[in-house]
């Protein structure tokens, strides 16, 4: 399997992961030239996609979904909560509704030979998922966009071969910020994001023998930076009661505005 941010932060996300013999999007959060651009960096078009899995309606990562998905006819997968939300989404434009799959939280379906398990997440949308890729023994997991985690979220991401995580803000960065006190309070609440600090404490909690690497992505442009958000996870991992170390596998930071490495396992 592979997995590639083409974009990831809090002014757009589009991620591609792929099998042998299946290609999808996870959000379509930038304009859809550049979803052309990065995913042909890695010589891929958006033609190639057999469909997009949205995680939610906000327009950092249903922007360019409109217009990928009626160019090409992609098919859309997501929610009950999330399609109703994007229908309503005007700058998307008009999406024909049989490109729409809905799916449920914990309900596992195939695209291709692609097994997807949807996960529910803490979020201020309407119904927002992660999701967990599956190809035979292989697993990569895409979450993002979560304000907070638990026992179920610590579960669902066990022996996963490799994971794009967020790590949205620096606390300190964020609380001395210029933000207004009302949308620092939803960053930092049960629905916003996850700081520097609880990215690396969750990645501890599911690190295993056959961990291979993780991505930290979704970083805020205005309340973290890339060297903050890598020394602060390496260093959670570091001081977590378990068996394992920061040194003991790459972790990758996910560009804001370029195509990242690929990830192959």
């Amino acid at each position: 399997m592979k997995l590639c941010s083409i974009a990831s932060g809090s002014s757009g996300n589009c991620i591609f992961a792929a099998s042998d013999t299946m290609n999808i999007m996870i959000d379509a959060g930038i304009s859809g030239k550049r979803i052309e651009e990065g995913l042909n960096e890695i010589g891929h078009t958006a033609r190639d996609m057999g469909g997009i899995l949205v995680t939610h309606e906000h327009s950092d990562h249903i922007s360019g979904l409109g217009v990928v998905s009626r160019r090409y006819g992609i098919p859309i997968y997501a929610t009950k909560g999330t399609k109703e939300a994007v229908l309503k989404c005007k700058s998307v434009g008009e999406i024909p509704p049989e490109l729409f799959r809905e799916i449920r939280e914990d309900e596992e379906f195939f695209i291709g030979d692609i097994k997807v398990s949807p996960i529910s997440i803490s979020h201020d949308a309407a119904q927002p998922t992660a999701f967990v890729l599956r190809q035979g023994r292989k697993s990569i997991g895409v979450m993002t966009d979560l304000g907070r985690y638990d026992a179920y979220i610590i579960e669902k991401l066990q022996n996963l071969d490799a994971l794009l995580l967020e790590a949205n803000h620096d606390v300190h960065m964020l609380q001395v910020g210029t933000y207004p006190y009302y949308l620092k309070q939803r960053i930092l609440g049960d629905k916003g994001h996850l700081s520097n600090e609880l990215s690396g404490r969750l990645l501890g909690e599911v690190l295993h023998d056959g961990f291979k690497a993780a991505v930290l992505g979704h970083l805020s442009k205005e309340n973290n930076y890339e060297r903050l958000a890598y020394e602060t996870v390496r260093l959670e991992i570091d001081m977590a009661d378990n068996p394992y170390h920061a040194g003991d596998f790459p972790i990758h930071v996910a560009k804001r505005d370029q195509v990242s490495d690929i990830i192959e396992i």
